[in-house]
């Protein structure tokens, strides 16, 4: 009984100290992306669409069910044991991205998952990141280090077998979103503009190397490029059929179920999501949804006006900013600002390792904006 009452006093000081705001905003999001799953692979479309079951959004079911679990738990530990625990996940998941490309499983070309028999399938970058941020703003918030370019050097030094192990994968999406990330964080926490421009210049042209080195590693990148530029080239069918979605979906959409894009693209309901809600709900659903993550960011950023730590203000720009930099690269490739790159769209789009690596983000924002008691 004795228990029963401190764990139940203990979620209700939770819940009385959470940002409100950010957490609904958190739980909509979600709910969005539950109800695409339904409207876009079950039986909602039958009539038009021979799809056969609530197979996929019973599964999208389970993982925001998993994801509200790591949701809770990163937002009630304390300060100094998230950035405990982090530090030993960091390093778990960081073993398990190392043996992608001894064990993995390869998909339409590419290592990106583990397959173990303790585990489903999973994307171990994706829980790898929320992790990444917090260890990187650990090392750039250190007071004791030698100087700033030596934090910037030793971040340097955590970050750069991340993007290799993700570009051998081959997955530039993730090595691109994982690069813009720790940019956003030596940004912010006071580097010279010279010299950030220099080092993202060299990152650039070496990236620029290692495609033209190594054409049958990375060719493809090449070939989404040039499908890019060059539409008539070829190679952009998916592409092709995410803007024609757009564009007959219009202002309003045609409707829920009528869209036709879902059962003409492959994991439509994953990289070209925006697509499929566009077709169906319009437009003006797709503004309404990117208000909402603006939203969302605006919340964050009040937090970091008040929040006097630089490692808490750290974790919470890098957090914040990889929700922010892969919504606007996955909305980028649907409207064709961007080369196509398979990133989904967080909270929304469909895949177990997605929800859960937003989830444990989400978590650790709650943690970071809540309000915090003075004893």
């Amino acid at each position: 009984m004795l228990s029963n009452n401190l764990i139940s006093k203990y979620y209700y000081n939770w819940w009385k100290n959470i940002n409100k705001t950010v957490f609904v905003i958190i739980v909509i999001l979600f709910g969005l992306g539950l109800f695409f799953s339904l409207a876009s692979t079950s039986l909602i479309a039958s009539d038009n669409l021979n799809t056969n079951s609530y197979h996929f959004f019973l599964k999208h079911l389970l993982f925001i069910l998993m994801g509200v679990f790591f949701i809770i738990y990163f937002s009630s530990l304390s300060q100094n044991d998230l950035i405990k625990v982090s530090k030993f996940l960091f390093i778990f998941f960081l073993i398990l991205l190392i043996l992608v490309p001894f064990l993995g499983v390869e998909v339409k070309g590419s290592k990106r998952w583990l397959d173990l028999p303790f585990l489903p399938r999973f994307q171990p970058v994706e829980l790898l990141k929320p992790f990444l941020i917090i260890v990187l703003s650990k090392v750039l918030s250190h007071e004791n280090s030698k100087g700033i370019y030596y934090k910037y050097f030793l971040s340097f030094l955590i970050i750069i077998p991340v993007i290799l192990l993700l570009v051998t994968q081959p997955d530039i999406g993730q090595s691109l979103l994982t690069f813009l990330m720790w940019l956003s964080l030596i940004f912010v926490s006071g580097i010279n503009l010279i010299i950030f421009f220099i080092f993202f210049g060299l990152v650039i042209l070496s990236l620029i190397f290692l495609i033209y080195i190594f054409p049958n590693k990375f060719g493809y990148i090449i070939i989404r490029l040039k499908s890019f530029f060059d539409p008539s080239s070829g190679n952009n069918y998916q592409s092709e059929k995410a803007s024609e979605a757009i564009i007959s979906g219009g202002f309003f959409g045609k409707g829920i179920g009528e869209g036709t894009l879902k059962n003409r693209v492959p994991e439509a309901h994953t990289d070209y999501i925006v697509s499929v809600i566009s077709e169906e709900f319009g437009v003006l659903f797709i503004i309404i949804l990117m208000m909402i993550f603006l939203f969302f960011v605006y919340q964050v950023f009040k937090k970091l006006y008040s929040e006097n730590n630089n490692q808490i203000k750290l974790i919470l720009v890098g957090s914040i900013s990889i929700i922010l930099l892969q919504a606007l690269i996955h909305i980028g490739v649907n409207i064709r600002l961007f080369p196509t790159t398979g990133m989904t769209l967080p909270f929304i789009s469909y895949g177990g390792s997605s929800i859960i690596g937003t989830s444990i983000i989400s978590g650790i924002i709650l943690n970071l904006t809540k309000r915090r008691i003075v004893f």
